[in-house]
């Protein structure tokens, strides 16, 4: 019997990258589960999900050194690693007409330390090992905010079209040596971070951007890093799929 493939899911303690981490374990992927500072939420995640040989790895993505530091903790666990999911990220409102000089560059350090910095040295890791063992497959979480503009976050959409960018340029660059890269772009997503938005004064206007009655859920996010991470055809590599339940429309 062939061994077991392992992934790397970063932000995975809970949300989007739980379902995700869940669902990869549902198919007897062994799963690393990255977390920031909730080692609670981390164990729970961990345990809970099906089959054996998960674990937990924390580190901060904003911090070069530790990037470094869970791919090798990760990899010395685990060995051979096929898949990365770059799922955590962070979101942080700066409104242009608001924020002070000192803020707004406080704020474009840290989201593009986390949404971008981090996600490409982790993905420069991973496409060398999986370069060398064989291949393997890369899957970025962007968002539609990529594409429509984030208004009150301006740097949290730029981060997440620059990764898109990255994706792209890797997939071209390691198409030759089977590591395949997608992005996947959610809009609005019911997880506990989105829970007060959709149930405040705002929340009547974000449902009527969606014409299904509802947001995206977590599990159909995940079902989607899911099919890139392990059913995906190479042909598909450089893809960005947009989840987001016709919230947002790009041509």
């Amino acid at each position: 019997m062939p061994p077991r493939p392992s992934a790397l899911v970063t932000g995975a303690s809970r949300g989007i990258g739980r379902a995700i981490a869940t669902q990869l374990a549902a198919r007897g992927v062994r799963v690393a589960v990255h977390y920031h500072q909730n080692l609670a939420a981390a164990t729970a995640t961990c345990a809970a999900l099906p089959g054996t040989g998960h674990a937990v790895f924390a580190a901060d993505l904003g911090q070069p050194d530790e990037v470094t530091r869970l791919w090798a903790a990760v990899t010395a666990a685990f060995g051979r690693v096929e898949v990365l999911v770059n799922n955590a990220g962070r979101y942080a409102p700066h409104p242009p007409l608001t924020t002070s000089l000192a803020d707004w560059r406080a704020n474009w350090q840290q989201t593009l330390a986390t949404n971008l910095q981090g996600p490409a040295d982790l993905a420069l890791l991973a496409a060398q090992h999986m370069a060398a063992a064989g291949g393997g497959h890369i899957v970025n979480l962007s968002s539609r905010g990529a594409f429509r503009g984030e208004p009150d976050a301006p740097a949290y959409g730029a981060s997440k079209a620059a990764l898109n960018s990255l994706g792209q340029s890797l997939a071209r660059a390691l198409a030759p040596h089977r590591v395949y890269v997608y992005g996947l772009a959610p809009g609005w997503v019911d997880t506990d971070m989105a829970a007060d938005h959709l149930a405040g004064p705002s929340g009547p206007e974000i449902l009527a951007q969606h014409p299904l009655g509802r947001v995206t859920t977590a599990s159909e996010v995940a079902a989607a890093a899911v099919f890139c991470a392990l059913d995906a055809p190479p042909a598909m590599t450089g893809a960005i799929l947009d989840v987001n339940g016709a919230s947002y429309l790009r041509t």
